[in-house]
């Protein structure tokens, strides 16, 4: 290596050029899948029998699932998977091919597809989500899909979202060793209000649980107690981003939240939690430049910087409680 450290860039330049040809492998591998399966769909078409015709496709996956040691549920997940990328969304499928994007990016855009409705948004996907997947990971890509389809579709989205709220629930699991789970299937923006409380619960010195186990515990104190002392409940701060024409209603679309990672639609944030509790940053932004429009609080007690103005103002404070 010199100086100048060329040899860290040719190793780097290597390892990228390993995960393309990895890349390339796994999208000729889907597409001798896909060749296979079409050539035993084109033959069993001359099959006179059903019965018979039945039998012989359904053993396609199975064939496949032998050859490459998957499963047929795995091998009929990727042929659905690959067919809707080529269908609906070519540029991406091409990127695939190319090994500019890997499998676990292809699939994460080929079930984003599925999920819209109009051809138009299908292009619009397409002619957008190349550039983006190919630099970022697959975690970020999916965030960025899930952004895009509340956007892109919004009334749609907001159907699907009012549908599962309705399947909302939480069931509770008992396993070995005396202890049980409990699983909630709840609104994401109130699951974001009860992990930024938990993460904010304060652990007294010499404490020697684990965060994990501080968050526990916490858990069970908010279900299970009462009166929970002051000091017990911090006030949760939740920041979503609307955009000033879904605000104003002459758009339909989302609330994202402050990181990007979960999107609900914007009705339901407008209509916030427990006022006591909760505490929303509404960011009104610019549909187009994205600027910042104004922040509003939304919540029972006034925030300290905004109490703090208003003693200033009128010499005391108009905050409750304060």
């Amino acid at each position: 290596m010199d100086e100048n450290g060329n040899g860290n860039t040719e190793a780097l330049d290597a390892l990228t050029a390993r995960a393309r040809e990895r890349a390339r492998a796994e999208a000729s591998e889907i597409v001798d899948m896909l060749r296979f399966r079409d050539a035993e769909l084109v033959r069993t078409a001359g099959i006179e029998s059903p019965m018979v015709r039945l039998v012989e496709r359904s053993a396609i996956a199975l064939e496949i699932g032998q050859a490459v040691g998957l499963s047929e549920g795995q091998v009929t997940t990727r042929l659905a998977a690959a067919d809707r990328l080529r269908e609906r969304t070519p540029y991406t499928w091409l990127a695939f091919r190319d090994g500019r994007l890997d499998w676990a990016r292809a699939r994460e855009v080929s079930s984003a597809a599925l999920l819209l409705v109009h051809e138009s948004s299908h292009r619009r996907l397409d002619e957008s989500v190349v550039g983006y997947a190919a630099t970022h990971t697959v975690a970020e890509l999916r965030a960025w899909l899930r952004r895009f389809v509340a956007r892109v579709e919004a009334e749609e989205a907001a159907a699907r979202a009012e549908a599962a709220r309705r399947q909302r629930d939480v069931q509770v699991t008992h396993v070995d060793d005396a202890m049980a789970w409990i699983n909630a299937f709840i609104p994401s923006h109130q699951a974001a209000a009860i992990d930024a409380r938990l993460r904010r619960t304060p652990r007294a010195d010499g404490d020697d649980r684990t965060r994990g186990q501080v968050r526990a515990d916490a858990f069970v104190d908010l279900l299970l107690t009462e009166d929970t002392p002051a000091t017990g409940r911090a006030r949760t701060d939740i920041g979503v981003v609307i955009d000033a024409d879904v605000l104003a209603g002459a758009e339909p679309g989302p609330a994202v939240s402050d990181d990007g990672t979960w999107t609900v639609p914007a009705e339901w944030v407008l209509e916030h939690l427990d006022p006591d509790d909760t505490f929303f940053h509404r960011l009104l932004v610019d549909p187009i430049t994205k600027d910042v429009l104004a922040h509003e609080y939304v919540g029972r007690f006034a925030p300290d910087v905004l109490a703090t103005a208003i003693s200033f103002r009128d010499g005391v404070c108009q905050a409750p409680a304060a």
